[in-house]
């Protein structure tokens, strides 16, 4: 017994003596935390360890300008606020917005810019990278492929990362087939915007990279033209074809403040920031959180006001974790895993109408005949240019393949994993060839570059396309708007 008690001292002091070591020592005092911690916050900490390589870039852009399109600065705003509270650093987040919201004098609060009916302020500390004239798809590429010196205006800001970093890109506004808008020309067009993701790839300055892209038809952007092997993943507020939704817009459920005469937010943009908002995004993964938002944006998949969120490039990003690109606030650890108060059915707007919906609630709140009458020609001209826009569209359609093939041509929409167009030269070209004759597209018009798209895929020469605008539109110049009092020209 004696001897077996011995053994059994000599064991302990062995393991004493490892134990205390002065390597081992060394260790748990470097290790040592006297906070008591609960498990979910212990698993928290343990992936920060796992996040310290590279550093989390973001890009926010608002497409547009004026006070009809509030909700896409007030998306983009709101979504700063959350890559903030994420933890992602001032400095490593570079924002687009014209930045006329705000200040605007229709706005009921000055200097307050919410995106929700009962939201807070979003606009507060949003810093002003690149507003105004500096908006711009050539400063927006130049921002993406860290290339100060082809940055014009702004506050040079770009995203400098480097191997192991990661970066997240959301955009907001209004689009069409092939394009995104912008509030100065040109256009953001496809195959510029994947060739810059290409060069990007190609300096092997990111790891890995996110885009979510809220605009009518946005994944015709990259449907047929999206590569996978990048190590980008990318998710769109619709499909090729349908248009993406406002809401949050006066006469809702649920409407915004009273004195708000403009949609608050955008159908896919809420989906995903409040997702964000509700969930602690270091055990919600990419996948799940599309998954929800696809869910939302879809109205609960019925479609009714709702679109088909895509996805293209590298699927395999979606098993990462949220918080990987949008960060993590420590406020959400102890959040409930489901939100089922967010999965309801929403009203909405198509983006295209919205304006009309904010010109008409502008029209019933003026006070005085005079300010009616003005806001009434501003009704009649934006319904003018529409009608013009589709009548000449149709006309053109007619003169170049005739009555029985005009509209079949036009319409045309290529198989999926189709790029929209085989020379986008020629998209551009024909464009412009419009626009010369037949005045701007406008944010309405841009749903007509499938039919451009169109005219170039069948062979059309641009001279014939001149002659046909020209016939179509000379008798039509009363219904057009001159180019800048809406920003949008290819």
């Amino acid at each position: 017994m004696a001897t077996h008690l011995a053994n059994l001292g000599f064991v302990y002091f062995t393991l004493l003596l490892i134990l205390f070591s002065s390597d081992a020592i060394g260790a748990r005092l470097n290790h040592f935390d006297p906070r008591i911690r609960m498990p979910t916050e212990e698993e928290d900490i343990a992936e920060d360890d796992s996040e310290k390589v590279g550093t989390r870039w973001a890009v926010l852009v608002a497409g547009s300008f004026g006070y009809g399109n509030y909700r896409h600065q007030a998306d983009v705003c709101h979504a700063y606020q959350i890559l903030r509270k994420g933890g992602l650093k001032e400095e490593n987040i570079v924002v687009f917005m014209y930045d006329d919201i705000a200040k605007h004098e229709l706005n009921p609060r000055p200097g307050v810019i919410i995106n929700h009916p009962e939201g807070e302020d979003v606009y507060a500390g949003v810093p002003k990278d690149y507003t105004g004239e500096s908006v711009t798809a050539a400063n927006l590429y130049a921002v993406i492929l860290g290339d100060k010196s082809a940055v014009k205006g702004g506050s040079g800001k770009v995203v400098d990362s480097k191997s192991n970093d990661r970066i997240f890109l959301y955009y907001s506004d209004h689009g069409g087939p092939g394009v995104l808008g912008m509030p100065n020309l040109p256009f953001l067009y496809a195959v510029d915007f994947i060739n810059v993701l290409k060069k990007k790839h190609a300096s092997g300055s990111y790891k890995e990279m996110v885009l979510y892209i809220e605009a009518c038809e946005s994944g015709s952007v990259f449907e047929g033209m999206m590569p996978k092997d990048l190590n980008i993943y990318v998710t769109t507020a619709s499909n090729a074809q349908e248009s993406s939704w406002g809401t949050y817009c006066p006469g809702m459920d649920p409407p915004p403040p009273p004195e708000y005469i403009t949609c608050l937010g955008d159908l896919y943009s809420v989906a995903w920031m409040e997702d964000s908002e509700t969930h602690n995004l270091k055990k919600e993964t990419v996948k799940q959180q599309y998954e929800t938002v696809k869910e939302r944006t879809s109205n609960l998949f019925t479609y009714n006001g709702g679109s088909h969120v895509m996805e293209y490039g590298n699927t395999s990003i979606k098993s990462e974790k949220v918080s990987l690109y949008q960060g993590f606030d420590p406020n959400s650890v102890n959040l409930p895993p489901n939100h089922l108060h967010l999965l309801k059915q929403m009203e909405v707007i198509n983006q295209r109408d919205a304006e009309i919906l904010f010109l008409w609630k502008m029209y019933n709140r003026a006070e005085n005949r005079s300010k009616k009458n003005e806001i009434l020609k501003q009704i009649k001209e934006t319904m003018g240019h529409r009608t013009h826009l589709d009548g000449s569209m149709e006309l053109i359609g007619t003169l170049l393949y005739g009555p029985q093939k005009g509209s079949a041509v036009l319409s045309t929409v290529r198989a999926t994993g189709s790029p929209l167009v085989d020379d986008w030269e020629c998209l551009k070209s024909m464009v412009r060839v419009f626009e010369n004759h037949c005045g701007s597209l406008t944010q309405y018009g841009m749903k007509y570059m499938r039919a451009f798209a169109n005219i170039c895929n069948s062979g059309t020469s641009p001279e014939s396309m001149a002659a046909a605008s020209g016939a179509a539109c000379s008798s039509q110049n009363a219904g057009q708007l001159h180019p800048s009092k809406q920003g949008y020209s290819a």
